[in-house]
C-alpha cells in the first residue's frame, strides 16, 4: 500500500516508497491524471514493443486537432479549463499549441484583457492569469515570438500582474515603463540592435519576477523561454561586435581623463553587462570576441578603472578581467610582456592588479580574493603548456618575478621586521592570508623563480614570524607555506632551513599549543609525520638533535619518538658504514674525503656566501635580528645570532624588495628543476658555473 512500482525498459525496475499510504495515494492520483489512467486500477503499465518517441508520433498523428472555443468573457472558464486539461500529455501540448498560433488566439486574448481592466472584471483578470501562465507551459517559440513583440510584451506582463493568490495586482508594468530605463552610455544607432536590448531585459524580466516559481513538476517546462533569452544575448553580442564606430567610441571615452566619474561608471556597467553576455558564446565565437576587444585597447582602459577610487567601477572591471583571464590568460600575460620595455613598473597591469589587492578596503577583502584568483589563474604553469609561443611561461616567470613578486611580499615584509607581527587587525591578517597563499601556490609550481626569491629574501623567516600571530588561521597559512616547501625534498631548501633554524618558530608554537587538540596541532604532528615518512634524514637529524628534549616530553602521539627511533637508525647505519669502508679502504688513503662529504661542504659554502652577500646588502642599514630570547618567555626560540653553525642569513629589512644577482651561477643540480632549468637556457638568469677546483 505505501509502494509505487514500474519498469523502464527491460532491465530497470524502480520503485517509489512512502512512509504514509495517504501520500502514497495522493503521488498515485497525479501519476494517473497525467497517464489519463482510472487511480482505482492497481496496474496500468503496458507493455512497451515499440519506442516511446515511435508511439508518440504515431498518437500525435492520429489524435483529432484541439478546438478551441471562441474568445469571448463569458467562456474564460472554459478556455482556461481546456488548456490545463491538454498540458498533461505531451501530444495534447502540441495540439493545443498549433491551434493557438493558427487561430492568432494570444491577440483575440489580450484584447479581452483591456476589457476586463476596462471593467475591472477581477474573474476574468483572473482567469487570463493561468491562461497565459498555461501558455508559457507550453514551451514553444512560435508562441514567445508572438508574446514578446513590442505592441503585446507589455499586455503579457500585464495578464500576469492578477495572479489569484495575491490581494493586489503587482505593478510590473510601472516598473518596466518608468522605472527600469534604458540607459545608452554610448548612442546605439542601430534599431535593429535597440530593439533586441529591450526585449531581452523585458523577457529576462519577465522569466526571473513576473511568472511565479516553477513546481517540481513545471521545471522543465520552461527550457524554451531561457533559449530565447539565450540567443537573443548572442545576438546582442555579435551586432555590437560588428559595430567597430559604437565600441572605438566606448574605449575613447573610457580612457579619456575628461570623461567624469559617473560616465566611466555607467561605461564600465555596460562593458561588463556586454561581457557577460558574451559568456554564452561558442569557443570559436569568445576567441574572436576577446580579440576584438583586445585590439581596441580593454586592457589598457582596465588599468585606468582598477584604480578608480568609485566602488562600483572597480567592482565591474575586476569582473571584466576575470571574464578575459578565465578564457584566455595568454591574451593577459602577452599584453604584461609587451609593457617591460615602455611602461613604469608602477603602472604595469599585473603590478596595477596586486596593488588593488593590497589597497582592498572592503573589511572581507572580496575585490582582494577575486584579484588573487586572477593572479593564480596568470602564474599557473598548467594552462602555459599549450600555448603557440612556447617561450610564454619562461618569458612570464621571468618578468612577474623581476617586476612584481616585490610588490605582492611588500606588506609580508613590512609586517615582520620585529620578532612578532606588527600590525594584526582582522583586514591586515586576511590580507597576508591570501599572499601566503599565493606564495604557497608558487612554491609549489615555480621551483626554481621562487627558490630564488624566497633564499634572496630570506622570505622563509620572514613568514614564520606569524607563527606568533594571534589568529590561528594566519599562523596555518605560514605553517602551510613552510609545509609546501618541506614537500618538494630539496636538499637545498633542507639546508636553508637547518641554517636558519627555522623549525624553532614551529616548535615554539607546538609547545605555546600546549597539547590542545585542534588544527594547528593536528597540522605541525602532519609536518613531522611527513619528514618521517619519506625519511628526510638532514631534516629529521636537525629536528632531533636541536630540539630533542622539548620533544621527548610529547605522550600524547608517538610521531617524535618514531622520528627519534628513525634518527637513532640512521646513525647506527652510518657508523656501520663508517667502520666498514674503514676496514677496506688502504691507511694510505683513509685521509680523503668521499664525494658525499666534499658535496656537502659544497652546500655549506654556498649557503654561508648567501649570509655574507645579505649582509652586504643590509650594510648601514640592519634591522634587528630576532631575539634569542622572545618577549612573552616561550620555551624555543629562533636563536638565530648563537646558532653554532654560523653564517645563516639575518633577517632583511622590510624595503629590501630588489632583486639580486644572488643566483648568477647554479649550486647544484636537481632533478625537480630540470624542466624549468631546460626552459631558462639562454636567459641571464643563470651563467656557467666558475672553474672548479681540481681534486689530487
Amino acid at each position: 500500500d505505501t509502494l509505487i512500482v514500474w519498469s523502464e525498459g527491460d532491465n530497470f525496475d524502480l520503485a517509489l516508497s512512502f512512509q504514509e499510504k495517504a501520500g502514497c495515494d495522493e503521488i498515485w492520483e497525479k501519476i494517473c491524471q497525467v497517464q489519463g489512467k482510472d487511480p482505482s486500477v492497481d496496474i496500468t503499465q503496458d507493455i512497451v514493443e515499440e519506442s516511446e518517441d515511435e508511439r508518440f508520433d504515431d498518437m500525435s498523428e492520429a489524435a483529432p486537432p484541439v478546438e478551441l472555443p471562441p474568445c469571448e468573457l463569458s467562456r474564460l472558464e472554459e478556455i482556461n479549463e481546456l488548456m490545463s486539461s491538454c498540458l498533461t500529455t505531451p501530444m495534447r501540448k502540441e495540439k493545443l499549441a498549433v491551434a493557438i498560433e493558427n487561430e492568432g488566439y494570444i491577440k483575440k486574448l489580450l484584447n479581452l484583457f483591456h476589457m476586463c481592466e476596462d471593467l475591472e472584471n477581477t474573474e476574468g483578470l483572473h482567469y487570463l492569469y493561468e491562461i497565459f501562465k498555461n501558455i508559457f507551459l507550453l514551451n514553444k517559440n512560435a508562441l514567445f515570438e508572438v508574446m514578446f513583440q513590442e505592441e503585446t510584451i507589455f499586455d503579457v506582463v500585464g495578464c500576469l500582474e492578477y495572479d489569484p493568490n495575491s490581494p493586489t495586482p503587482k505593478r510590473h508594468r510601472q516598473y518596466l515603463k518608468q522605472l527600469a530605463r534604458f540607459k545608452e552610455v554610448i548612442p546605439i544607432s542601430n534599431p535593429e540592435l535597440l530593439a533586441k536590448i529591450h526585449q531581452t531585459y523585458r523577457v529576462q524580466y519577465i522569466q526571473d519576477v513576473v511568472l511565479p516559481t516553477p513546481s517540481v513538476f513545471e521545471d522543465n517546462m520552461l527550457s524554451t523561454l531561457s533559449s530565447f533569452i539565450f540567443f537573443n544575448k548572442v545576438e546582442i553580442v555579435t551586432l555590437i561586435q560588428e559595430d567597430l564606430k559604437f565600441l572605438s567610441e566606448l574605449f575613447a571615452q573610457l580612457t579619456d581623463e575628461g570623461t567624469d566619474e559617473q560616465k566611466r561608471r555607467d561605461l564600465v556597467l555596460f562593458l561588463k553587462e556586454f561581457c557577460n553576455f558574451s559568456q554564452n558564446l561558442q569557443p570559436q565565437g569568445k576567441e574572436s570576441f576577446y580579440k576584438t576587444l583586445s585590439s581596441l585597447g580593454i586592457l589598457p582602459a582596465l588599468e585606468i578603472t582598477l584604480a578608480a577610487d568609485d566602488a562600483q567601477t572597480k567592482t565591474a572591471s575586476i569582473d571584466i578581467l576575470t571574464y578575459i583571464v578565465e578564457f584566455s590568460p595568454s591574451v593577459v600575460r602577452d599584453y604584461t610582456l609587451q609593457q617591460t620595455s615602455n611602461t613604469d613598473e608602477d603602472q604595469m597591469l599585473i603590478n596595477v592588479v596586486i596593488e588593488q589587492m593590497i589597497c582592498d578596503n572592503d573589511p572581507e577583502l572580496g575585490g582582494a580574493v577575486q584579484l588573487m584568483g586572477i593572479l593564480r589563474i596568470l602564474l599557473d604553469p598548467e594552462n602555459m603548456l599549450a600555448s603557440v609561443n612556447k617561450s610564454e611561461k619562461t618569458d612570464f616567470l621571468n618578468y612577474f618575478y623581476k617586476h612584481s613578486i616585490q610588490v605582492l611580499i611588500a606588506p609580508l615584509l613590512a609586517n615582520t621586521t620585529e620578532d612578532h607581527p606588527a600590525k594584526e587587525d582582522y583586514q591586515t591578517v586576511q590580507l597576508l592570508g591570501l599572499i601566503l597563499e599565493l606564495l604557497s601556490f608558487c612554491v609549489e609550481h615555480h621551483t626554481y623563480h621562487i627558490k630564488n626569491c624566497v633564499l634572496n629574501k630570506d622570505l622563509l623567516r620572514r613568514i614564520l614570524v606569524l607563527m606568533k600571530s594571534t589568529h590561528t588561521f594566519l599562523v596555518l597559512c605560514a605553517l602551510r607555506f613552510m609545509r609546501k616547501i618541506i614537500a618538494l625534498k630539496d636538499e637545498f631548501y633542507n639546508r636553508y632551513i637547518i641554517k636558519g633554524n627555522l623549525f624553532a618558530p614551529v616548535i615554539d608554537a607546538f609547545v605555546r599549543n600546549n597539547g590542545r587538540y585542534n588544527l594547528l596541532d593536528s597540522a605541525i604532528l602532519e609536518m613531522f609525520e611527513f619528514i618521517k615518512l619519506e625519511d628526510i634524514k638532514s631534516l629529521c637529524s636537525h629536528v632531533v638533535e636541536n630540539f630533542g628534549k622539548v620533544l621527548d616530553d610529547i605522550e600524547y602521539v608517538q610521531t617524535f619518538k618514531a622520528l627519534k627511533m628513525r634518527y637513532d637508525q640512521h646513525q647506527d647505519k652510518l657508523k656501520d658504514r663508517d667502520r666498514t669502508t674503514l676496514d677496506s679502504v688502504p691507511s694510505i688513503l683513509r685521509n680523503i674525503p668521499a664525494a658525499n662529504d666534499i658535496l656537502s661542504k659544497k652546500l655549506d659554502s654556498d649557503i654561508d656566501s648567501i649570509g655574507k652577500i645579505i649582509d652586504k646588502k643590509q650594510e648601514g642599514n640592519s634591522p634587528k635580528l630576532i631575539n634569542s630570547s622572545n618577549k612573552s618567555g616561550n620555551i624555543v626560540n629562533n636563536n638565530l645570532s648563537n646558532n653554532a653553525t654560523g653564517g645563516s642569513p639575518p633577517s632583511p629589512t622590510s624595503g629590501d624588495v630588489k632583486s639580486t644577482t644572488l643566483f648568477k651561477k647554479a649550486l647544484v643540480d636537481y632533478e625537480g628543476d630540470s624542466d624549468e632549468e631546460e626552459e631558462e637556457e639562454g636567459s641571464d638568469v643563470l651563467t656557467p658555473s666558475p672553474k672548479r677546483a681540481r681534486l689530487t
